[in-house]
Formats: C-alpha cells, sequence, structure tokens
C-alpha cells in the first residue's frame, strides 16, 4: 500500500489553515520534485470506474472528470468515445496530464468544482467522483455534493466512488470513509439515488467502497 504519511501531514496542516483544498496542489508539486508520493495516482484508469464502465456501457456524450489527477481515468473516458472535460485543483497535476498525454482529447483545466463556471453548469451526461469526496473532511462534502448535482445535465448520470464505513465506526485518518446517510445525502429533489453497490475491493488490505450512480430525471 501506498505511504500516506506525507500526503496526511499536508492535509492536516492544511486544514487547521482553514483550507480543505489546498494541500492538493503542495502534494502533487513535491511528487513531481521526487519529494512525496500521491497515494492516488497509480498510473492507471481507476478500476472501480472502469467495471462501472463495462457494465453500463456509455459509448457518447460529454463527461466530467473530477479530480483528474494525472489524467489516467479521463483518457480511458475519452478512449470510449466520450467527451471529456477533466478538472483538478492542482496546476501541477493537470500540466502533468496534459504533458503525459500530449495528442489527448481530453479538455484538462485548472478548476474548483465549487467555482464551476455558469457555461459548464448542467452540461454534463455523466459526472465521474472518484475518491475525491473521501479526501475532503466531512464538514465540506455538502457544498461538494451541492456541485456535483450543478453540474448534471437532465437525464445525466453521476457516479460517485469512495471508502465506506458504519455511521457507528471511526472516521480515522484521510482518506476519510463515507457512511452510507453521506452518500444518499447527495441526492436532492431532481437527482436521485440509482445504485449504490457496497463492496471490498481486492487491495492488500481489502477496501471497503460504495460505488453509487444518481439519475438526473430528464425534465428537471
Amino acid at each position: 500500500m501506498t505511504d500516506r504519511t506525507r500526503a496526511r501531514t499536508l492535509a492536516r496542516q492544511s486544514l487547521d489553515a482553514g483550507d480543505a483544498v489546498g494541500w492538493f496542489e503542495r502534494l502533487y508539486s513535491e511528487a513531481a520534485r521526487g519529494e512525496a508520493l500521491v497515494p492516488w495516482a497509480d498510473l492507471a484508469p481507476n478500476p472501480r470506474v472502469v467495471a462501472w464502465l463495462d457494465r453500463a456501457r456509455p459509448t457518447r456524450g460529454r463527461v466530467l472528470d473530477v479530480g483528474c489527477g494525472l489524467g489516467d481515468t479521463a483518457e480511458e473516458l475519452a478512449r470510449r468515445g466520450l467527451t471529456v472535460v477533466a478538472v483538478d485543483v492542482s496546476p501541477t497535476a493537470v500540466a502533468q496530464a496534459r504533458a503525459r498525454f500530449p495528442s489527448s482529447r481530453v479538455d484538462y483545466r485548472v478548476l474548483d468544482l465549487l467555482r464551476l463556471p455558469v457555461e459548464l453548469a448542467g452540461a454534463f451526461d455523466l459526472v465521474v467522483e472518484c475518491y475525491t469526496l473521501q479526501v475532503l473532511p466531512p464538514d465540506a462534502r455538502a457544498d461538494d455534493g451541492a456541485a456535483l448535482r450543478r453540474a448534471v445535465t437532465p437525464g445525466g448520470t453521476l457516479l460517485v466512488v469512495a471508502r465506506a464505513r458504519e455511521s457507528n465506526e471511526p472516521e480515522g485518518q484521510m482518506p476519510w470513509p463515507l457512511t452510507r446517510s453521506e452518500i444518499e445525502a447527495i441526492a436532492d429533489d431532481t437527482l436521485r439515488l440509482a445504485t449504490c453497490d457496497d463492496f471490498v475491493d481486492r487491495e492488500q488490505p481489502p477496501v471497503r467502497r460504495f460505488r453509487a450512480t444518481f439519475r438526473r430525471d430528464a425534465r428537471s
């Protein structure tokens, strides 16, 4: 398992300073200099997303990849014929994604989801959020859930993948697992929870995860 010590230190320093996301750029910058590791940067498409894509088989439409990191999942989405906008708050991460895939069709952007431009609101048939909510403190997740909802077009889908825990289990250290109620809270009157897989993956040690899909009514 990847060492998370430095990432956890940076996260705590940033949170203590009242900044829930500032540590991402520090982590990617240090990793670019060979001074740290990005725990979730496996340099391969996320297998939890790939498994869902294999099952759902979307073949066209516009996709928003949230917290795209170094770009592997965004590139997999594009390989399947989807039009992809991939965003991350870290300029270093976005620059590295562009450098790794110089001929990419993906539109990589430095963007905080909470500052989603008007032209991107309700613009996506599929929004992919994988492992981002779990690296945000619980008190920051409600705003990000609302931002995710705003990005989904009528008739569209939101996919969320996150570590899972029971409500009576401790949050532990970053990454902070979500409870089922936190997953359900992403929904509202216009975006309903359609499916929620609760499973244990094959990592060593195994990790319990949620993989949830939400659907926006075509008339909303």
